[in-house]
């Protein structure tokens, strides 16, 4: 009777020891958790379904031992289910669901139809049946519907989802260890008649209490299945089991496995979950060191170990996440909101809990600083400065639109290279390189194949009609309706990139100093309004050959840091780089869709980015009438093309240094910073204070200098295409004053845009960027091959092609998986065929061609030749 007392005693003492924790106790811990209202069942489960759906917490099922001790009691398995909702007085459980039959440690995974539970053991038999649970916040009913059963009876395997591609893999055919299965099945729930399909098997041998999460590993989402355990008998010890560290990825796209790096210590029965967009943590998890002492067990069980562990998908590597409050196992981890949940579980050995907690990333407060807030400051009040001091020049629109044709060369050459290079080129290029590999690179150097097509074809053209707008050509080829078609398209383009380039730089910008993404934005935009409406075109000039210094010094500065604390030994870098693909130039694959994109998808997509740009790009095109004549708007050209070699070398080494610099030191990733901000996490955490300060004022800047061009740029063309040919004002003067409130208002809306586009879980601002170029330039561009390269091609004919084109092109991003770096090129040869085909439908162009044709050039009248003298001594 005493030794039975003792038991009591000890086992009393153990769930005092586990429950010491407060609920208001802080935890130096990557992670915050809060407890939220216990399962209203006191004793808890263990193996539930757990999930969200509808905004409702879903805990369904499960066994436990309702009388203690467990080793004198027998287990009992559960029918109920529980949903947690949202009220206007708090957080609300509701009781009284069944999911039809007992059930427990089945495997669980979340899709948008809801909750998607799959085998488990009832207690008597281990079961294939499958079930979906979907609440129904109207009727407050918990739904039930059935699914395919599983190929053969399963139970304490995992599952994830991908979408409505449901996964799972391991587990038990039957109640014992040694019915472990190495599986992997998987069911598309979108298709008409979904069934289970069998995959390859799980590397590694048979498993069951593993862990399976979803997570983007740079180029898509993959699978990540990680510890467990399988039985590994002896004849001292006929139960013994080997709890696994080993860890393996799953690619949906090649139908491959690969080992990735292990577990820092085995693990089992745990929960995991995404983070971010390229972390996975596991939460919970035993690690098997008291299995086979059965004292402890039934005594003195101290608890499972309270840590987490966190695993970055790019850089492969595991650190230690901190201390946990609790730690219940046989439950597993789900998202609900921004949350994640774990809800009831194990606590230790037989004993089962009905605390849910709800965990989040711990707050890491931002420490700018005064020095780079100082810095930060002088250099936006110097952009300001720069636009109120070129507002004293424009006289006319000529000045404000084009400078006076004063502009020298280098610098609008420098302009030029900054309005293709904006701040999201400077943040993402470098975090593709990082994510991915350099396929990107080949794309870049394209220029060099349009930059002759640009100085010999599109120029002479320009320069010929003394444009002020691109699309006076298009007049002259075709017609005034296929004008204002293209400007139109074009002021649409670029009130999008501005609301694009303001939005996903403020919400970087936000992640490494204390402002807010709106804050970012309207400092950002309002800046951009007060120097660009000032100084027109010559300030924005200017702040871009400004903005190309600080931005490619930044860059080197940033280079050579990483490199040096990256690692001693370049030739241990090199491998390490090599060995996992960073180094990689191209992929000599046919597949236009895939996410390591193939080279001739890389080559075809920047010459048609660049191409589009080059010849129908107003903000590129403009840049050409700024200079004194063509001989010196060709060298802009050029120099361009030539700033943008080394620029992306730079730009795509950093991106591998950022690789090897995070691989070295994978405790400094922050899992609430997306890729897209791996740049600036390293110039706020790792650079000197007032180097990140000019650094972060030169990523402001650029965002400027983006959308400072696309308010001159489009208020150029709305001025010129529509007021001037319709004769609006009477005066000079007029247009001026005009242009500069035209400007005003684009900047307006283009930061309304920018307040209303900001999107935090956009996964690569570098492919949301092209595709967006690609939708709208790549019909522009069209629009120019067929006026230059045909002479049939009418304006009728021109303007379906456009209308066919930008029709297809805004559908395409939902009707088709091409990668969007082809969209471009898509869009200039839909144009053109149509646009041709078209033609041949209706009578040919009246009038002469005489120099706005590649087969007439050399027909350019005495007046168009005048309109672009040689150069005066005043202009050498």
């Amino acid at each position: 009777m005493l030794l039975h007392s003792s038991r009591y005693s000890l086992y009393l003492l153990a769930l005092l020891g586990l429950a010491s924790v407060s609920r208001g106790e802080q935890i130096d811990s990557r992670l915050a958790y809060q407890h939220l209202p216990d399962l209203p069942y006191d004793v808890g489960v263990a193996g539930p379904f757990v999930g969200a759906h509808n905004d409702a917490l879903i805990v369904a099922g499960g066994a436990n031992f309702p009388d203690q001790p467990y080793w004198e009691n027998p287990k009992v398995w559960h029918d109920d289910a529980w949903v947690l909702t949202r009220t206007d007085a708090g957080l609300e459980w509701l009781s009284g669901y069944s999911v039809g039959a007992p059930i427990a440690y089945g495997a669980v995974a979340v899709t948008p139809q809801g909750v998607v539970c799959l085998g488990g053991d009832t207690g008597e038999v281990v079961t294939d049946r499958c079930f979906l649970l979907a609440w129904d916040p109207g009727r407050r009913e918990l739904v039930e519907a059935p699914l395919p059963k599983l190929p053969e009876p399963c139970a304490y395997g995992a599952a994830a989802a991908i979408g409505e591609e449901v996964y799972l893999i391991g587990g038990q055919s039957g109640q014992t260890l040694d019915t472990a299965t190495d599986r992997c099945w998987r069911i598309d729930l979108s298709a008409t008649r979904p069934a289970w399909g069998s995959l390859a098997a799980m590397p590694g041998g048979v498993r069951a209490f593993h862990q399976v999460v979803a997570q983007h590993n740079g180029f898509e989402t993959r699978l990540y299945a990680f510890g467990g355990r399988r039985a590994a008998p002896t004849s001292d010890a006929p139960g013994a089991i080997t709890v696994l560290s080993d860890h393996y990825e799953y690619s949906p796209s090649k139908k491959q496995w690969r080992r990735r790096a292990d577990l820092p210590s085995p693990r089992m029965a745990g929960a995991a979950v995404a983070v971010g967009q390229s972390h996975v943590f596991t939460l919970t998890g035993a690690d098997g060191s008291l299995w086979n002492d059965a004292a402890t067990l039934k005594l003195g069980h101290p608890g499972f170990p309270k840590r987490a562990l966190a695993y970055h998908t790019i850089t492969d590597t595991w650190v230690d996440a901190g201390p946990t409050p609790a730690n219940p196992v046989t439950t597993p981890a789900t998202r609900w909101g921004e949350r994640v949940i774990i809800a009831s579980g194990e606590r230790q050995p037989g004993v089962r809990t009905a605390a849910v907690w709800s965990i989040g990333l711990a707050d890491r407060p931002t420490e700018f600083g005064g020095i780079n807030f100082t810095v930060l400051a002088a250099y936006l009040l110097g952009m300001v400065a720069v636009g109120v001091y070129f507002a004293r020049r424009n006289k006319s629109t000529d000045d404000y639109f084009r400078g006076g044709k004063k502009v020298v060369w280098w610098a609008a050459g420098c302009s030029i290279f900054a309005t293709m290079l904006s701040s999201i080129t400077f943040m993402a290029i470098p975090a593709k390189a990082y994510a991915q590999d350099l396929v990107y690179l080949a794309g870049n150097l394209t220029i060099f194949a349009v930059a002759p097509i640009a100085v010999y074809v599109a120029l002479p053209f320009f320069r010929g009609i003394d444009a002020t707008s691109a699309y006076e050509y298009l007049e002259k080829r075709f017609n005034r309706w296929v004008r204002w078609f293209a400007s139109l398209f074009f002021t649409l383009f670029h009130i999008f990139r501005m609301g694009i380039v303001l939005s996903l730089a403020g919400l970087t910008l936000a992640a490494i100093t204390p402002l807010t993404p709106g804050q970012c934005v309207l400092i950002m935009g309002g800046l951009s309004i007060a120097y660009c409406t000032l100084g027109g075109v010559e300030a924005v000039i200017w702040t871009d050959t400004l903005q190309t210094v600080v931005l490619l010094g930044g860059a080197i500065t940033c280079l050579i840091l990483l490199l040096l604390r990256a690692g001693d030994d370049p030739s241990e870098l090199f491998a390490t780089a090599a060995g996992a693909n960073k180094l990689r130039w191209a992929n000599f694959s046919s597949d236009p869709t895939s996410a390591s994109l193939a080279f001739w998808v890389v080559l075809l997509g920047g010459v048609g980015q660049n191409l589009s740009s080059y010849t129908a790009d107003q903000a590129v095109v403009q840049r050409y009438m700024t200079t004194p004549d063509k001989r010196r708007a060709a060298n802009s050209i050029w120099f361009a093309a030539v700033l943008a070699i080394p620029a992306s070398l730079i730009f795509y080494s950093m991106g591998v240094a950022l690789y090897l610099f995070y691989r070295s030191h994978p405790e400094k990733l922050d899992p609430g910073f997306n890729t897209d901000q791996i740049l600036p996490l390293f110039i706020a955490t790792e650079l000197p204070a007032g180097v990140a300060g000019l650094l972060v004022a030169g990523i402001f800047a650029a965002a400027q200098s983006t959308v400072s061009t696309s308010m001159n740029s489009t208020a150029t063309a709305l001025v010129t295409d529509f007021l001037r040919p319709l004769g609006a004002l009477e005066t000079e003067r007029g247009y001026l004053n005009a242009a500069r409130g035209m400007t005003l208002t684009l900047g307006v809306i283009g930061t309304g845009v920018g307040l209303l586009f900001v999107a935090p879980d956009i996964r690569s601002l570098f492919d949301q960027f092209v595709r967006v170029i690609g939708v709208f330039m790549g019909v522009l561009g069209g629009l120019f091959a067929l006026g230059v390269l045909t002479r049939r091609a009418s304006g009728g004919g021109a303007l379906c092609g456009a209308l066919i084109g930008g029709i297809v092109m805004t559908a395409m991003p939902y009707f088709s998986e091409i990668n969007g770096f082809l969209y471009a090129t898509i869009g200039i040869a839909i144009c053109f065929t149509v646009g041709y085909a078209a033609s041949l439908l209706t009578p040919p162009p009246e009038g002469g061609l005489e120099g706005l044709t590649l087969s007439t050039i050399g027909a350019a009248s005495p007046a168009a030749v005048a309109a672009d003298p040689q150069p005066t001594a005043a202009h050498q």
